[in-house]
């Protein structure tokens, strides 16, 4: 009988020992409606990428050694996130047409991919209430306050990894901020910047002839500002129609002013791709200047702003010059 016991516990260390030193992950699954014959696992933090074959059943399998962390599934046409740990045996499975309602994750070590699956629908919910950035600001942070509650009671109730849990708990506080920072964003724009409203202004800025240019400067016409910057190629994109349209208003009561945010050391490219691309309007650069930028909280480039000749805000966020709708706003204006 101790024979059998002695037995019994060598097996069950050894059997022990083996799972632990498993260096890979087994990753498997089926995909109905599948958009590839191949699926991609990727981390280009940790320089991973591999490419697993797709049957023509939707079946697929593959063991991998892994770093543990965060990795992006792709079938082709769309992504979802994976935690993977050496050790693990997932299965997962999703019906392609429906791709993040339909991903489930089965196995050892699946329990934190699927919770990213049910994180990640739950927030697309949130984003997908078009009338949360309009609510009052305390009903505003009551649903976002209510969100964020419901993920940590539900990370905290789950038996999940320990780094997963302290990444995600960093991230739903990230997300918390983000959003709290777009809405009071949202409605500075709305309130401080609304139409009518005396623009913010920028003072002495450089212009590309050497001299300088303050906003006041330009008062009796239409100010159309684009904030961009050399490195920023939406920006770059947007200057061939930023050309149509100066041509097209070149005898109305308007002024194009383009403001240059680039850091000093772009100084010299600023100057070189002004002459090079002869771009034309109103020139300047803001030396680091971010006092007419934190204004009118241009988070983003590029931005344009509207004028009317008075100073006063026509668009804080006017439309883009390859827009249709820019031409309908100036032409609206009777310039």
């Amino acid at each position: 009988m101790k024979k059998f016991i002695y037995t019994s516990l060598f097996a069950l260390a050894f059997i022990a020992c083996n799972k632990e030193s498993k260096d890979y992950v087994t990753f498997s699954g089926k995909i109905t409606n599948k958009n590839s014959d191949s699926v991609v696992i990727s981390n280009p933090q940790f320089q991973f990428n591999r490419v697993i074959k797709v049957d023509e059943n939707g079946m697929f399998k593959d063991t991998m050694n892994v770093k543990d962390g965060f990795y992006r599934f792709f079938d082709g046409k769309e992504y979802a996130t994976l935690y993977l740990k050496n050790g693990a045996d997932i299965n997962m499975s999703l019906d392609a047409n429906e791709f993040d309602k339909t991903i489930t994750f089965t196995g050892d070590g699946s329990k934190e991919s699927a919770f990213l699956a049910q994180a990640l629908l739950k927030q697309d919910e949130l984003f997908g209430d078009k009338e949360l950035m309009d609510l009052p600001e305390l009903d505003f942070r009551a649903k976002v306050s209510s969100f964020v509650d419901g993920f940590n009671k539900n990370i905290d109730a789950a038996s999940l990894d320990s780094t997963f849990v302290a990444n995600q708990k960093q991230s739903i506080t990230g997300l918390e901020k983000y959003l709290t920072k777009v809405y009071n964003d949202k409605q500075y724009l709305a309130k401080t910047l609304a139409a009518g409203k005396e623009s913010p202004k920028f003072v002495d800025y450089e212009n590309h002839k050497g001299n300088t240019t303050s906003l006041d400067d330009l008062k009796g016409k239409y100010v159309y500002i684009d904030m961009w910057a050399t490195w920023c190629q939406p920006c770059k994109n947007e200057i061939p129609f930023l050309k149509t349209v100066e041509e097209k208003y070149r005898e109305k009561n308007i002024e194009f002013v383009s403001i240059s945010v680039d850091r000093e050391k772009d100084y010299e490219t600023w100057k070189k791709m002004v002459t090079d691309m002869e771009l034309v309007g109103v020139q300047l650069y803001s030396k680091g200047d971010k006092t007419f930028a934190d204004a009118y909280r241009v988070n983003s480039i590029p931005r344009f702003i509207l004028l009317d000749p008075q100073g006063n805000i026509v668009d804080a966020n006017a439309p883009r010059p390859s827009s249709p709708k820019l031409i309908e706003l100036f032409d609206s204006l009777k310039m």
